[in-house]
C-alpha cells in the first residue's frame, strides 16, 4: 500500500503521541530536592506505556516492576537511615533522574488560614527570615486546588531548600514546628504545606467516607442542591451585586468577593479531592493540623467529622495510624461580661474530645489569639507547643506534651473540687493570684462567675457565693474567655465543661454558605 505525504504525517504524529504518552512519568511530589521518610518503606509510583518495565534505583537499592493493563506502576523502597543527599533514578523507555534526595522525617501541614499563615506575616518575621538557613529542612507547597473530582496530579511544583528567600510565604506553624524538630534530632525534615484559607472541615474528608453514616446526609443534600442551583449565570449575577458594591464605594453591609462555591475549599470532600489525594501515600511521619474557624457554626458536628476525618486520612494513606496532632481554635472576639453559651468554646470541646483517637495531640491556643484579629501572630508559641508532641511521643524525649486536662469532680458543700490529669509540675495561676477563666452553676443551669483558687498540685477548688448547691463548672468556655491557669510547663490548662446540658449547635446539621 502506497501511502501519500500528509497520511505519512499523521502517521508519525500519531507514533509521536504514543511515545510522549508511553513515557514513564511521576507525580509532582517526586522532585529533586525532596526528602523520603527514614526507617520506613515508601512508595514511589507512577505512570508509564502498558506492560512497560520499570527500575527504580536509590542507595544502593535497586526495584524492578511492571506497568498494569492502565500504565500505572508501584514499587516501595526499603527502609532507610536518615542521610543523603542521594540520587534516585526512574528508568524505563526514557529515565528521570532526581537528584539532592534526603532521608529524613516529612509532616504534612494541613488546615485553613492559621495553619497557611505565612513566616512573614508572623512575630518577629525580620529576625526569622534573617535565621532562617536550614538546607536541610525541605519544603513542599502543594497547589491549591478543589474540584468534586478525584485528581491523582497536581500542577508542576518542586522541593525546595529552607532559605531567607524561600521561608517568607510558607506555613509560620509548620516552620516553627519543623525548625525545633531539626534543631533536636539533627536530620533532614521535610514539610509538606497542604493548607488552605477559609476551607471547611469536610472539604477535606472523602465524600464517601461522610456518605457511609447518616450523620452528614443533610450536609451533603443542602450542598448538592446548592451546587445544582448555582449556575455560570448565578456567578455573573454575583459578580456583577459585587463589582456595584464596590463601585459605589463599598457602603452598607460588607460584601464577600464572589467565588463559584462548585470549585471552592469548602464544597464536601473538594480539598481532599484536590490536594490530599494527589499526595496520598507518600512516606510520611504524621500530619500537623489547625482548622475550625469554618465550622464553628457546626461544632456540635465536630465531635464524629473530625473524628472520620483523621480515619480517612490513615486508612487511605495506607501508612497505619501516623501521629495527628492539632491546633485548637484561639481566642477570638469581643469578651463577654457574664457567662454565656459559646460556639467556639463548643468546638474546642469537640476537639479536646477526638484525643480519643490513638496516636493523637492537642496544643491549646486560647490564651494567644486576639480580640480583633482571627489571625493571631504568635506562631512560634504554637510551633513549640506542637513539637512537644513529637517530641515526647515519637522521638522518646522526656518531656510532658498535653496541657492538663479535667478529670474529675467532687461536690462538697458549697463548692466543687476539679481534678486534673496531664500535670507535670504543678498549677499556677499567670500573672495574678486569682485564678481566672471559672464559673459555676446550680441546678438552674445559669452560669455565674466563680471564685476558685489552686489547693494541691493537681486540683482547683471553685465557689460562688450566691450559689449553695453547685453542680456544675465551666472553664475558659467564651469565644474570647480571660483565663491564666497553666502549668509549669507554660502550658495552659484545656477548657471544659463538667455538664452534659444541650449547647447551642447541638442541631445544626447544614453549613452557612456566602455567595
Amino acid at each position: 500500500m502506497k501511502l501519500s505525504l500528509n497520511s505519512i504525517s499523521v502517521l508519525l504524529l500519531l507514533l509521536s503521541f504514543c511515545t510522549v504518552k508511553a513515557e514513564v512519568k511521576l507525580p509532582s511530589i517526586f522532585s529533586n530536592h525532596m526528602v523520603l521518610q527514614r526507617n520506613q518503606q515508601n512508595p514511589i509510583w507512577g505512570k508509564a506505556g502498558v506492560g512497560e518495565k520499570v527500575t527504580v534505583v536509590i542507595n544502593g537499592q535497586k526495584h524492578k516492576t511492571t506497568t498494569d493493563e492502565n500504565g500505572n506502576w508501584k514499587v516501595k523502597l526499603a527502609p532507610m537511615q536518615a542521610g543523603g543527599p542521594y540520587v534516585l533514578t526512574v528508568q524505563g523507555k526514557n529515565k528521570i533522574t532526581f537528584k539532592d534526595v534526603l532521608i529524613g522525617e516529612v509532616w504534612v501541614c494541613a488546615g485553613q488560614s492559621n495553619m497557611q499563615w505565612s513566616v512573614v506575616n508572623s512575630n518577629h518575621s525580620e529576625v526569622e527570615l534573617a535565621a532562617a538557613n536550614y538546607p536541610n529542612i525541605r519544603l513542599f507547597s502543594v497547589p491549591l486546588v478543589a474540584t468534586p473530582e478525584l485528581q491523582t496530579t497536581i500542577a508542576d511544583t518542586t522541593w525546595y531548600a529552607c532559605t531567607p528567600k524561600s521561608i517568607p510565604e510558607f506555613s509560620a506553624p509548620g516552620y516553627f514546628f519543623g525548625i525545633k524538630l531539626y534543631q533536636a534530632l539533627g536530620i533532614p525534615i521535610g514539610l509538606i504545606n497542604a493548607s488552605w484559607g477559609s476551607s471547611s472541615l469536610e472539604t477535606w474528608v472523602p465524600r464517601d467516607a461522610m456518605e457511609k453514616t447518616n450523620d452528614y446526609s443533610e450536609l451533603l443534600e443542602d450542598w448538592d442542591l446548592a451546587v445544582k442551583e448555582f449556575t455560570d449565570e448565578k456567578l455573573v449575577e454575583v459578580t456583577k451585586k459585587y463589582e456595584a458594591w464596590e463601585a459605589a464605594g463599598k457602603l452598607g453591609k460588607k460584601m464577600p468577593p464572589p467565588r463559584d462555591i462548585r470549585i471552592g475549599q469548602n464544597r464536601p470532600a473538594n480539598a481532599f479531592n484536590g490536594v490530599i489525594n494527589p499526595i496520598l501515600g507518600y512516606g510520611i511521619k504524621g500530619t500537623i493540623w489547625c482548622q475550625g474557624e469554618s465550622n464553628v457554626g457546626r461544632s456540635f458536628q465536630t465531635r464524629t467529622l473530625f473524628p472520620l476525618l483523621i480515619n480517612s486520612w490513615r486508612e487511605r494513606w495506607g501508612q497505619g495510624d501516623f501521629p495527628f496532632y492539632w491546633i485548637q481554635l484561639a481566642d477570638f472576639g469581643e469578651a463577654k461580661e457574664q457567662p454565656s453559651e459559646s460556639n467556639w468554646a463548643e468546638h474546642r470541646e469537640a476537639q479536646t474530645q477526638s484525643l480519643s483517637i490513638p496516636k493523637t495531640g492537642e496544643v491549646v491556643t486560647f490564651d494567644l489569639g486576639e480580640e480583633r484579629d482571627i489571625h493571631y501572630r504568635d506562631k512560634q508559641t504554637v510551633g513549640n507547643r506542637l513539637v512537644r508532641h513529637a517530641l515526647a511521643n515519637e522521638y522518646g524525649y522526656k518531656m510532658e506534651a498535653s496541657s492538663p486536662r479535667y478529670l474529675s469532680m467532687e461536690k462538697k458543700q458549697g463548692s466543687i473540687i476539679i481534678t486534673f490529669d496531664h500535670i507535670d509540675k504543678g498549677l499556677y495561676a499567670f500573672d495574678n493570684e486569682v485564678v481566672k477563666g471559672f464559673s459555676i452553676a446550680g441546678d438552674d443551669q445559669k452560669f455565674e462567675w466563680a471564685t476558685a483558687k489552686i489547693i494541691s498540685k493537681n486540683q482547683i477548688e471553685v465557689t460562688a457565693g450566691n450559689i449553695k448547691n453547685p453542680v456544675a463548672v465551666r472553664y475558659g468556655w467564651a469565644n474570647n474567655p480571660e483565663i491564666n491557669l497553666y502549668d509549669f510547663n507554660g502550658l495552659p490548662v484545656t477548657g471544659f465543661r463538667t455538664d452534659d446540658w444541650k449547647v447551642s449547635t447541638q442541631n445544626a446539621k447544614k453549613a452557612s454558605r456566602r455567595y
